[in-house]
């Protein structure tokens, strides 16, 4: 089974969307999925998918099944993860301010690059560390 990307974006409206990229030839179709959250948009992506599966069957079709691997823009992360990650710990563990970590989740600015990428590395660093948590 194929690993396809699919991405997560909040749009100027406070909605999200998922999408897969289209110049990716992996998949012999297009999905879309949109939600007033990241939840609820990768559930209709989800639900879009099988009505795609079932489409194709209907109409005798070949499905190319595939697994997703689901990237976020730095907003819909911090917005989805919000409940578990307070900006305040995201600041300790990236170093960048609360203020501007809040910029980022109302959509009123975006992160440079470098500033994605050390969000990115922040997080994976802290995810290998709990991850080796052991409790006694």
């Amino acid at each position: 089974m194929n690993t396809v990307k699919a991405f997560i974006e909040r749009g100027n409206d406070g909605t999200y969307s998922v999408y897969v990229d289209l110049d990716d030839n992996t998949l012999n179709y297009g999905i879309f999925g949109e939600g007033n959250t990241a939840s609820e948009a990768i559930s209709d992506f989800d639900s879009t998918y099988e009505g795609m599966k079932k489409l194709h069957e209907e109409k005798g079709e070949k499905f190319v099944e595939a697994k997703f691997e689901f990237l976020y823009d730095v907003p819909s992360f911090l917005s989805y993860y919000s409940r578990i990650l307070s900006l305040a710990g995201l600041h300790r563990l990236t170093g960048i301010n609360q203020a501007q970590l809040s910029q980022y989740v109302n959509g009123y600015r975006k992160p440079s690059p470098k500033t994605v990428k050390k969000i990115d590395m922040s997080l994976k660093k802290f995810a290998k560390e709990i991850s080796q948590v052991e409790f006694v």
